[in-house]
C-alpha cells in the first residue's frame, strides 16, 4: 500500500469493530463468556448441518458470521446524532431505517448505522443501534430544560475523532495512519465512563422520571450499552447460558422458533449493577451505582417483503393481545405458547415463502446452469423449474422496534415502562441526523433484482461444456 492511499470504508468498519469488541470484552467480561458461548453452538449446529454449511460457504455468508456484531448506543443531541452520522459514514455506515419507540414505553426514536450493498455486508456487516433521547417525551418542563442544559455541556467526540472526520470528508477518505488513529478516538466515544456529570440528588430525579433518561444524561459519553454476536441457533443460547453463569432474558423476542427463520430472534442477560461515582454539590464524590450495560445475542432470519412484514405484524399483534410479556418473565411460558399458535399462519418453507412474496432470496446459477450453454431466457421462473437457478434467503440486516423495546424493558423493568403518547416524527429525526434514512425494502429489493440480472446476464454469455 503506498503512503498516501486510503483505507477502505470496509476495513476502517472492520477494525473498528474489532476495537470495540476487544474494549467491551474488558469492560464486560461476561460478554466474552458469551462470545464462547456462541462460538461453541455455531461449531456444534454446523457440524450437525452440513448441507447448511455448505449453502453458507456457497453465498459466502459463513466466514462473515462469526465476526458479525451489532451494537447499540443513545444519544441525547441532535449535534450528537449529527455528528455519529458522519463519523459513521468514514466506515461505510449510512443510516438504514426508522423506528419509533415511544410506543412501548421508551423516550427514544432510532436508526441503524450499517453497510449497505451485498459486498459491503459480506466484508463486515457491523451495525450501531442509534437512539436519540425525545426529551420533548417529558412532562416535566423544568426537568426537561436541565437534563438540556447538562447535555449541551458535553462533547462526546474528541478533537482528533472531530478533526480526522472532516479530514475524510475533504479529502475522500484516510491513509493507514489516520485511519488507525481515527478508530482509536472514535473509539472514546463508546467507552465507559464510571464517575457522572450530575449530583446524586440529579441522578435520581432523572432516573425517577425513566432509568433510560438517567443513563442518557448522566455521563460524560454515551457507552455503548451492548455489543451482540450472531448466533445460528438461539433457542441452544438460551437453553445454554445459566451453563456459562449467565442468566437469561425470560422470552427470546421476535419470531417464535421455526424451520426458515425469518426477521430477527435476541436475546440477552440482564444488564449489570456498576459502580458510579457522584459528584456533591460541596464537590466530594460519592458511591453509587448505575445499571444500563448488558449483553445480548441474535439469531438472524430472512429479510421480508412488505407483504411478508404486514403479515408478521399481524401475527406477532394477535399473539400479545392473548398474553403480553412481562419483563420479570412471570408468564413466558404462556407467552411462548401464544407467539406459537399465532405463527402457524406464516408458511415455513423457503419455496412457500417466495411463491407468496413474503421474503426476498437471491439467485444464483445451479452446477447445471454453470454447465449450461447459452441460455437466452429472462424467465426467472422458468430457469428455477428447469434446474438452472437456485435461491437463497437473503439475511434480514435490520431491527424490530417491538422486540428491541423488549429488550430494553426487560434490562429496565417493567416499572420503567410509561405510557408515552405515540409520536413518530420521523421528520424530525431526519433534520436532527441531517441526512433521510434509507429504505429497506427497497435495499433488500435492490439485491434481489441485481441477482435476477446477474444469472440472466451470466446464461445469456455462457459456452456450452464440452
Amino acid at each position: 500500500m503506498k503512503e498516501n492511499s486510503f483505507v477502505s470504508t470496509d476495513d476502517i468498519r472492520s477494525a473498528f469493530s474489532a476495537a470495540m469488541s476487544a474494549m467491551y470484552r474488558t469492560e464486560v467480561p461476561a460478554y466474552g463468556t458469551l462470545m464462547e458461548l456462541v462460538a461453541t453452538v455455531n461449531a456444534e449446529t454446523l457440524a450437525a448441518d452440513p448441507a447448511f454449511k455448505a449453502r453458507l460457504e456457497d453465498t459466502d455468508t459463513l466466514e462473515r458470521i462469526s465476526e458479525e456484531r451489532h451494537g447499540a448506543i443513545r444519544l441525547g443531541t441532535p449535534a450528537e446524532l449529527s455528528m455519529m452520522r458522519r463519523a459513521f459514514a468514514v466506515m461505510g455506515m449510512y443510516p438504514v431505517g426508522y423506528y419509533d419507540l415511544s410506543t412501548a414505553g421508551v423516550p427514544v426514536h432510532s436508526t441503524a448505522f450499517r453497510p449497505v450493498g451485498d459486498e459491503a455486508l459480506k466484508r463486515n456487516p457491523f451495525r450501531v443501534f442509534t437512539s436519540l433521547l425525545r426529551l420533548d417525551l417529558i412532562d416535566d418542563m423544568e426537568l426537561r430544560a436541565e437534563a438540556e442544559d447538562i447535555l449541551s455541556r458535553r462533547q462526546i467526540f474528541t478533537p482528533l475523532a472531530v478533526a480526522l472526520t472532516e479530514k475524510a470528508e475533504h479529502d475522500g477518505g484516510l491513509n493507514k495512519v489516520d485511519a488507525d488513529r481515527f478508530v482509536s478516538e472514535v473509539l472514546e466515544t463508546f467507552r465507559w465512563h464510571d464517575k457522572a456529570n450530575v449530583s446524586p440528588a440529579m441522578y435520581h430525579r432523572l432516573h425517577d422520571a425513566h432509568r433510560l433518561i438517567a443513563d442518557v444524561v448522566s455521563f460524560k459519553g454515551p457507552h455503548i450499552n451492548h455489543l451482540t454476536p450472531r448466533t445460528l441457533d438461539i433457542d441452544a443460547i438460551q437453553a445454554r447460558m445459566p451453563d456459562y453463569g449467565i442468566a437469561p432474558k425470560a422470552v427470546v423476542e421476535g419470531p417464535p422458533t421455526r424451520r426458515c427463520a425469518i426477521l430477527l430472534r435476541q436475546t440477552s442477560f440482564k444488564a449489570l449493577e456498576e459502580p458510579v461515582s457522584f459528584q456533591a454539590e460541596d464537590g466530594s464524590w460519592q458511591a453509587g451505582s448505575h445499571t444500563a450495560r448488558f449483553g445480548e445475542i441474535e439469531q438472524r432470519g430472512i429479510a421480508l417483503t412488505p407483504k411478508g412484514r404486514a403479515l408478521y405484524d399481524e401475527l406477532l399483534t394477535a399473539s400479545r393481545k392473548i398474553v403480553r410479556p412481562a419483563a420479570d418473565g412471570s408468564n413466558a411460558a404462556e407467552y411462548e405458547k401464544a407467539l406459537e399458535q399465532a405463527f402457524v399462519d406464516f408458511p415455513d418453507t423457503w419455496a412457500e415463502i417466495r411463491i407468496k412474496g413474503l421474503g426476498y432470496f437471491a439467485y444464483s446459477l445451479t452446477e447445471k446452469g454453470r454447465r449450461a450453454g447459452v441460455v437466452a431466457s429472462t424467465d426467472i421462473e422458468g430457469l428455477i423449474a428447469t434446474g438452472l437457478v437456485q435461491f437463497d434467503p437473503i439475511v434480514y440486516e435490520d431491527f424490530l422496534p417491538v422486540s428491541a423495546a423488549g429488550i430494553f424493558q426487560s434490562n429496565l423493568g417493567d416499572d420503567a415502562a410509561q405510557e408515552f403518547v405515540a409520536s413518530p416524527n420521523q421528520q424530525r429525526f431526519e433534520i436532527d441526523l441531517g441526512a433521510t434514512v434509507l429504505n429497506e425494502f427497497d435495499h433488500y429489493a435492490g439485491i434481489e433484482q441485481g441477482s435476477i440480472d446477474d444469472c440472466i446476464r451470466a446464461l445469456s454469455k455462457l459456452e456450452a461444456a464440452e
